[in-house]
């Protein structure tokens, strides 16, 4: 069943946080719902739309309320007594009319980011902290080991009282007062059935899993093979109307998506729709007709977008005239009339502007900005992912590292690049200066790049964007000495392992800290216990570390022994920094070497097959040109012709890639030797 939906664009708001907008329930079958929306300027707008009027961005929707400035809100979410209409608005405690019937400091020293009300029952999360209250009173709480990013609940006839599921950034689902715990990828979270949990991931894929008695298990997962976005909101609704709730999915690209189902119960893409920002709320509803169900979503920046399955009236051609309904000119005369509003109101802004600008007491103020940036790991190509979202549009972005990095080619960036040339021998050198220059109304900018394992250092953007006066932000990442590593939850135990042992006198979170340093995706806060073990894999070559330490000792294991030389170095320059005397130990399995050199060896062959390809395929066109066709060829070369435009796009996608695989194998062949005592 094909869905066709079209978009209209509402109205927009202050810059929003995930899940900040939800639609109020309906006061009767297919009629129009209102809106709830709050932004990071802390104002909570509710409203809805007005009956028989023009669409128009100021018109269009009837305000209900609109609260005053205050704090920042990060989560929203709608709730009410068991059994009746779930209308009242969870920020800070609000009924449908505006109207604050709630309010009490919760015991955390640290910002609500995820929240879930049920009833009487109010489940919110810090960072690191879970807490339920019920009726305002404090029940228990939960301290995780890493990062909590939302929440849920389970809720069935057959269990006492709900059960809240943790998504946190671990990639572990924890459910809470439940025998089982399951291991899945992280973020977002939404409950589809009464023991089912719908999750998305922060590396674009959506899944289901069923919890059990003592276990979990994933029904069915949908993999992110055209590399979108992560995914920011999930929601379910029946917008294709086949009784069946389908899911609706935004993404951080601004990707919008509806899966239905099918007769074998897995999901199918029926619908796609890109916006310019990435999608921080989507809701299925009934909104801006009666009777025509849209998928609502609201962005970064604050706008509110509706994909309606309202049809698209065509207005009939008569000759060269177009006869308009007189619906639509209404429409257009509400839009002409506020045009000349908003004109009227800039140049009157321009116009105090320049006063304030000319008197003796006018005072330069800079431009505050919000950025929105990511930097994440990606497994498929082992390489790291920017992100940078400006509410405003982007002039130009400058990069600057200290340490060697590759910039690989992104099909989304539409900026221009330039190199600056660099003198890394120089103290405190560069090595990358790049400067973007971006088109105009360009809010949004990905980069992709490659670290090299063992050169550690940070990498910094300057983002700068069209304002007046001219400011500019500076964003730091770092580039850790293992960056190409990845949290996992098992390794393979029958890998030939070396291993590298530290004593000293070092505190658990000391070590834990030096830790943290090296690797990436471990928490900061120190693991409670006495003792953890991490395990990790390398996104480039496949190989792996088990890392368990403790106070005053600790043990590093993988099958790469220029992995066990980058520890050793970094670990023991971070405890000379502390002045801690640290006993060093290892244990060199050498068949980890020919193993790491097997691992490499199918990669080396693939990219030397596909220099080798790319090499040809100027003088096969020639041929070709000068033949007039291809068929005197082989096979093997009139498949190169054939694949010719894909053969350059992926080379030109993977510069260097030659380079880091001899460096990897120069590397191993020099620590080999190096925990031999030879040069």
């Amino acid at each position: 069943m094909e869905l066709h939906l079209h978009r209209l664009d509402y109205t927009q708001v202050g810059v929003t946080s995930q899940k900040t907008m939800r639609l109020l329930p309906a006061l009767g079958k297919k009629s129009t719902q209102k809106v709830a929306i709050a932004d990071h300027d802390g104002v909570v707008t509710c409203f809805g739309m007005k009956k028989g009027e023009a669409v128009t961005y100021d018109c269009l929707f009837q305000p209900v309320f609109k609260t005053l400035p205050g704090t920042k809100v990060a989560r929203m979410d709608l709730g009410g007594a068991v059994g009746t209409p779930q209308e009242k608005i969870f920020v800070r405690g609000f009924t449908k009319k505006g109207k604050q019937f709630l309010t009490f400091e919760a015991n955390l020293t640290e910002s609500i980011n995820a929240l879930h009300v049920s009833g009487a029952d109010l489940f919110v999360c810090a960072s690191y902290i879970y807490n339920h209250y019920c009726d305002c009173k404090d029940q228990d709480y939960f301290l995780s080991g890493d990062k909590i990013n939302d929440i849920t609940c389970l809720s069935s006839e057959k269990l006492p009282h709900l059960i809240p599921v943790l998504a946190c950034q671990d990639r572990v689902l924890r459910v809470l007062q439940f025998p089982a715990l399951h291991l899945f990828w992280n973020f977002l979270i939404k409950m589809e059935a009464r023991e089912e949990v719908l999750y998305g991931t922060t590396d674009g894929k959506i899944g289901l899993v069923q919890i059990g008695d003592c276990d979990a298990a994933t029904k069915w997962e949908i993999g992110n093979e055209k590399r979108k976005g992560g995914i920011l909101c999930i929601d379910t609704y029946d917008i294709i109307g086949d009784g069946v709730n389908d899911i609706l999915v935004g993404r951080d690209d601004g990707t919008v998506e509806v899966y239905g189902f099918d007769s074998s119960r897995e999901p199918t893409l029926r619908f796609e729709h890109v916006l310019t920002e990435s999608v921080t709320s989507i809701q299925g509803g009934c909104v801006g007709k009666e009777s025509y169900d849209e998928v609502l979503t609201a962005t970064y920046t604050g706008w509110v977008t509706g994909l309606t399955s309202e049809p698209q009236r065509a207005e009939a051609i008569q000759g060269d005239e177009v006869r308009m309904t007189k619906e639509t000119q209404s429409k257009i005369e509400a839009l002409s009339a506020e045009l000349e509003q908003l004109q009227v109101k800039v140049l009157q802004g321009r116009e105090q502007y320049q006063q304030s600008s000319q008197s003796s007491t006018a005072v330069s103020a800079v431009p505050v900005f919000s950025i929105n940036d990511k930097f994440t790991l990606c497994q498929d190509d082992a390489s790291y992912s920017l992100t940078l979202e400006v509410p405003t549009a982007i002039d130009n972005l400058l990069l600057q590292s200290d340490v060697p990095i590759d910039l690989l080619d992104v099909d989304k960036n539409s900026a221009v690049v330039s190199f600056s040339e660099c003198d890394s021998e120089q103290p405190n050198g560069n090595f990358l200066l790049a400067t973007y220059r971006c088109q105009a109304n360009t809010t949004r900018l990905e980069l992709k790049v490659r670290s090299i394992e063992g050169q550690y250092g940070t990498l910094q953007a300057y983002v700068t964007p069209r304002l007046q006066p001219k400011t500019c932000q500076v964003r730091q990442y770092h580039i850790k000495p293992l960056s190409l590593h990845q949290r996992t939850h098992s390794i393979d135990p029958d890998r030939p392992m070396n291993q590298l042992s530290l004593v000293g006198q070092f505190s658990f979170a000391e070590i834990h800290s030096w830790v943290v340093f090296c690797l990436p995706e471990v928490p900061e806060k120190t693991p409670a216990g006495e003792s953890v073990t991490f395990y990790f894999h390398n996104t480039f070559l496949g190989t792996q570390i088990e890392a368990t330490y403790c106070k005053g000792e600790g043990h590093f294991k993988s099958d790469n022994i220029s992995t066990i030389s980058i520890l050793r170095d970094v670990l023991s320059k971070e405890a000379t920094k502390k002045k801690i005397n640290l006993n060093i130990s290892y244990d060199i399995n050498d068949d980890s070497v020919s193993h790491t050199l097997r691992m490499i060896h199918p990669k080396l062959e693939y990219q030397l097959l596909l220099a080798k390809k790319v090499q040809l395929i100027d003088a096969l066109k020639e041929l070709q040109v000068h033949e007039g066709n291809a068929d005197f060829l082989i096979p093997e070369y009139r498949s190169i012709l054939d694949e010719s435009a894909n053969l350059l796009e992926e080379y030109k996608k993977q510069p260097a890639h030659l380079d880091r695989l001899y460096g990897m194998i120069t590397d191993l062949l020099i620590d080999k030797f190096k925990f031999k005592g030879k040069n």
